[in-house]
């Protein structure tokens, strides 16, 4: 009974530290949106989303999925190894990239129907790079419980992603200006996680491609199969904005992406601090253990009661409360925001506990589940533009089959975290 009153307080400590950080940081850029909006145009946040949509793509594989072993092995030198192949992996795409954007930056530009976003794709590279290095150093920071330094980087990303495009919007730059401030936060979140990283350890000495190599092996899974089950995630999402901008306008996905942020605010601000203690509770249950039920049922229960009021109340008033905050021009945004909510609740309480299966190395689940979702997504939205049912009969339908594969998932980690499989 001590045991598990320690650990649920221990628990409940991380998620305050994380959360109050997290809470700050994500306070910033929605304290300005009402600005942004009125600074910047839909066709701006619609460049803005086709940016984001490459740089997460390439950003959600930047490690190869090996920040996730990171909390794994018991030996903190190996887990610094693999924070270390992670952030090599990175390197190499980013320089990749900028290959591929210099000798094909108007055939890239085509291929997303907006040639506005041709000078903008040469930040593509660094900001992967820079993603990738904050992936490793947030699941190493998070395995040695520095979870107040993870939330000073995430509120000074969030402080220079806000000053950065309020001061481009105000000189009218346009779409640029949150580019660029979408490409400057990822620059400078890194450097305290980076300090508790090498200030730890001799890291010139437990660093080595010999051990990189073996603990790429043994954690081989996770590149082999979360990588194409993340890929696959995060392309049912920005895949489906470039589609959006192609089949609809620019400024169709501008409105469309305001509701994605608007709506997201629940996962990246409760959401994510939950999972990420998670994660590492999980994982030391299952030690103990060999399973997880206590903690899973227990983080479940908290999503859910967190998440069913708050969105119930947003679907009643979200068309006026777009147009109050954000302008009369972004209320359609408001309609769209009413139409997805449902789908966001359960995605809200699903999404935080999904790296149950990288507790149990599940990874297999994932990919079939992630291919499920992407083939769904994409499905709906090309079978709704054929059969000309516009933008608002495509988030219907959008939100009904996002939500069924959701609930799909539940199940799957619901059973998962039992070692049922």
């Amino acid at each position: 009974m001590i045991d598990r009153f320690k650990l649920r307080s221990e628990f409940a400590r991380s998620v305050v530290t994380l959360m109050t950080g997290t809470t700050v940081a994500q306070a910033v850029p929605v304290a300005i949106s009402p600005v942004l909006t009125r600074l910047y145009g839909p066709e701006d946040f619609g460049v803005l989303a086709l940016f984001i949509a490459v740089t997460a793509i390439f950003g959600s594989v930047a490690n190869a999925r090996y920040e996730l072993a990171i909390m794994l092995p018991h030996e903190d030198d190996d887990a610094l190894n693999i924070a270390a192949l992670g952030t090599l992996i990175a390197a190499t795409l980013s320089a990749v990239l900028l290959v591929v954007v210099a000798l094909f930056n108007a055939r890239i530009c085509r291929l997303l129907g907006n040639e506005h976003i041709g000078p903008w794709l040469y930040l593509v590279p660094p900001t992967v790079l820079f993603t990738g290095l904050f992936n490793s150093l947030n699941y190493y920071n998070s395995r040695i419980k520095r979870y107040q330094d993870i939330a000073r980087a995430n509120m000074l990303k969030a402080v220079i992603l806000a000053a950065v495009q309020l001061a481009a919007g105000f000189l009218k730059f346009g779409a640029g200006g949150l580019v660029v401030g979408q490409a400057a936060s990822s620059l400078f979140a890194n450097a305290r996680l980076l300090r508790n990283t090498l200030g730890r350890t001799d890291w010139k000495r437990v660093v080595t491609l010999r051990s990189m190599r073996r603990q790429a092996r043994r954690y081989r899974d996770f590149p082999l199969f979360s990588m194409p089950a993340i890929l696959a995630n995060t392309m049912a999402q920005h895949l489906t904005n470039i589609l959006v901008s192609g089949y609809f306008s620019v400024a169709t996905l501008g409105q469309y992406a305001l509701v994605q942020r608007v709506l997201g605010i629940p996962s990246s601000l409760v959401g994510a601090a939950i999972g990420q203690v998670f994660f590492q509770q999980a994982t030391d249950e299952r030690k103990r253990t060999g399973k997880a039920v206590s903690t899973f049922d227990a983080t479940v229960k908290n999503l859910f009661l967190l998440s069913v009021p708050s969105f119930l109340f947003l679907m009643l008033i979200a068309d006026d409360l777009f147009a109050f905050v954000f302008g009369e021009r972004w209320r359609i945004a408001g309609h769209y925001a009413r139409i997805l909510a449902p789908f966001f609740a359960v995605r809200f309480i699903v999404a935080a506990v999904t790296t149950i299966n990288s507790v149990f190395e599940k990874q297999k689940i994932s990919l079939v589940w992630q291919l499920l979702l992407l083939a769904s997504t994409l499905g709906t939205i090309i079978s709704s533009h054929a059969m000309g049912l516009g933008f608002s009969g495509f988030i219907v339908a959008f939100s009904v089959v996002g939500t069924a594969c959701y609930m799909i998932l539940l199940g799957l980690l619901f059973m998962v975290s039992r070692g049922r499989f």
